[in-house]
């Protein structure tokens, strides 16, 4: 991105994007058709502050494939077995086979954003995961795993907005969470483990791609744009992956200080 591009997009239709979103779609069965065929393995990691639109994102991507191959991931506090177990152990058991593609809503990546800032974990278990990570993720990349690690950037009003949006819905209560309480007057911190995050993890081996996800509906169009855009597959249209650089780019040191990331 040469220039610093605006914070929000301009929002779309709802019948642009439902139809959009369709076409998607029916390029993801594709996709998948080819991963069984193949045996291919693919796992994406889908990051980003509370209310970032993890759930919402992850929900279209899946909504039609094979529930047989495709599997989400989104694991809760630790048993008192996995708090005393080898970090990445619990994850392990969760990660794809041949043919199969596995989301995970968070991943091993709590221990760099919400576990230190929560006070969930030491500060050396923090320092040592992020020793550690790359070359976990090295390790999956060379067994043939397909990884992305996907960020969902969203600014600070946004979040005060959805937050309170989800506390009056009474169909979102399921949402709420004491981390979700502390998530606006805890910002700055973890604005400040996120930086840390991207300097340490974003590996030519393991990338971090940006999706600016202030609007959902742009955030969850070029979320599925760019993952397609960086697979093969029979049949694909190239006119409908190509992503939107505005709103989903590979992570730059730089993004941390110019305003392309919120801080």
């Amino acid at each position: 991105m040469a220039n610093k591009p605006p914070r929000r997009a301009a929002e779309l239709d709802e019948r642009v994007y439902a139809k959009a979103l369709v076409k998607l779609q029916i390029e993801l069965v594709k996709l998948q058709r080819e991963l069984i065929a193949c045996g291919e393995r693919i796992l994406v990691l889908i990051e980003g502050r509370d209310a970032a639109g993890k759930d919402g994102a992850i929900k279209h991507i899946i909504e039609h494939l094979s529930p047989r191959e495709t599997r989400v991931v989104a694991l809760g506090p630790p048993s008192d077995r996995e708090r005393h177990s080898w970090y990445f152990q619990r994850y392990v058991r969760y990660l794809p086979s041949a043919g199969e593609m596995v989301l995970f809503n968070r991943s091993w990546y709590n221990r760099a954003g919400v576990e230190p800032v929560m006070g969930f974990c030491t500060r050396r278990e923090a320092r040592e995961f992020l020793e550690t990570v790359p070359d976990f993720e090295r390790m999956l990349v060379r067994s043939g795993i397909k990884l992305f690690k996907y960020y969902l950037d969203i600014d600070r009003h946004e979040q005060r907005r959805r937050l309170a949006a989800r506390r009056r819905d009474p169909l979102k209560q399921w949402k709420l969470s004491p981390v979700d309480a502390k998530a606006q007057k805890l910002w700055r911190q973890y604005s400040a483990a996120r930086d840390v995050m991207f300097r340490r993890t974003h590996t030519e081996i393991a990338p971090w791609t940006v999706i600016r996800a202030d609007d959902k509906h742009q955030a969850r169009l070029n979320l599925i744009r760019d993952l397609l855009s960086r697979l093969d597959y029979r049949d694909r249209d190239k006119r409908l992956i190509k992503p939107e650089r505005d709103i989903v780019f590979p992570f730059e040191p730089r993004f941390l200080a110019d305003g392309s990331i919120a801080r």
